[in-house]
């Protein structure tokens, strides 16, 4: 994540913090009456919890983690409508799908002007894309405790945020946008029924102006990715063009084998907040881990991939015994890429230090073996984007 979104997310903590706390205040017995003409919780720290408080938003995670992550008894569910669980959403998950859309904003080819984040609840997508440079941004969510939330947010940080009331069962909001956001949205809907949840995408997509894009999120686990992967060819299928992070333009090769999936991982600096409440609730968020695509609407084409044997890095270092191995995917396909560590030169030693998402392109000799390709001494190897950023156009 850039410098840029790292210092827009601290600004957030402590308005975060300042929103829960009066809300928290107002279900028990009403606002706490301010002592000696100082306001309300002035005493206390705008930019961390007290041990109190870290214990029971910790509790509230947990429940909001086990619920979405193991079972799944709560995708689908009204869970936002809980105060406990939207209160745990806010502190912990808000950040992290804030850091999470800033980064994939950051690969389109332009700032938006204008943005709908669908299934918004308390807004991290749609304040991500404020600070990311859009002018006009509408939060639309069917829970009315989330949405006020967002209004609140809004209102603590001076920000212009629209909401509309919506569930996937209303009309969408009127207008167009050059930007619209689904963010961990689409695996809750339709009970599994990928058929209506490509229809969906489909019809949002409807709405994205010539030249925008569709940003779909979702969890990195197996089961959320794959179900995304399936989304994805039957849109491929029709004729819609993948503006991230696929490379490939056919059905997608990680759905091959039952056991693959791919899923984007990005760096960041975890808010001492996030840190607090990830160790208290026995979480790790070190990393931003999510799978995602970025789609064009209809009738405009794939971009051209950049020139030359080109691959988006799609796996963690695969050591092995004297070599480093990736998966890597490209227009022509998922392949291996390995390079033994006797054959490190000056032009191929960036390979030893590559990391999920970035697009590599590679030179010189390589080796076509049945499991991939084995680059040699004689292989260049270079970046030429970092994970999180828009591709270079063709030379």
């Amino acid at each position: 994540m850039s410098s840029d979104a790292t210092r827009d997310l601290e600004a957030w903590i402590p308005r975060l913090i300042a929103v829960w706390r009066a809300r928290r205040a107002a279900r028990s017995k009403g606002p706490r009456q301010p002592q000696r003409g100082r306001p309300p919780f002035q005493d206390e720290p705008t930019t961390r919890l007290s041990p109190n408080e870290v214990k029971e938003v910790a509790a509230g995670i947990k429940r909001l983690s086990h619920g979405l992550t193991r079972e799944r008894e709560l995708a689908g569910a009204k869970y936002m409508d809980d105060p406990a669980l939207l209160g745990a959403y806010l502190l912990f998950y808000w950040p992290v799908s804030y850091a999470q859309s800033r980064s994939l904003l950051s690969e389109l080819p332009a700032r938006p002007r204008s943005l709908l984040d669908l299934g918004s609840g308390p807004g991290p997508l749609a304040f991500a894309g404020l600070d990311a440079g859009a002018s006009e941004t509408v939060a639309a969510d069917r829970s009315k405790p989330a949405l006020e939330l967002a209004r609140a947010l809004a209102i603590e940080a001076s920000e212009a945020l629209a909401t509309r009331e919506w569930s996937p069962e209303r009309a969408l909001p009127d207008g167009t946008f050059d930007v619209i956001t689904m963010g961990h949205l689409l695996n809750e809907l339709y009970a599994g029924d990928l058929g209506k949840r490509a229809a969906l995408v489909e019809k949002v997509l409807e709405k994205v102006k010539p030249g925008g894009s569709l940003v779909v999120m979702e969890p990195a686990l197996r089961d959320t990715s794959r179900a995304l992967l399936q989304v994805r060819d039957a849109l491929v299928a029709k004729g819609y063009a993948v503006r991230a992070p696929c490379l490939f333009r056919g059905a997608c090769p990680a759905l091959v084998k039952p056991s693959d999936w791919c899923h984007a991982e990005r760096q960041w600096r975890m808010p001492a907040l996030t840190e607090s409440l990830a160790r208290a609730a026995g979480l790790h968020k070190e990393s931003l881990k999510m799978s995602y695509l970025v789609l064009a609407p209809k009738g405009e084409a794939w971009a051209e991939p950049p020139s030359g044997r080109v691959f988006r890095i799609v796996s963690e270092a695969l050591e092995g015994k004297g070599r480093q191995r990736y998966m890597g995917c490209g227009p022509e396909g998922r392949i291996g890429l390995a390079l033994q560590e006797k054959h490190r030169s000056e032009g191929n030693a960036k390979f030893f230090f590559l990391q999920r998402g970035e697009v590599i392109r590679v030179g010189g000799v390589a080796e076509e073996k049945g499991d991939g390709a084995g680059l040699t001494d004689q292989s260049t190897v270079d970046v030429i984007a970092r994970a999180g950023q828009p591709l270079p156009k063709p030379s």
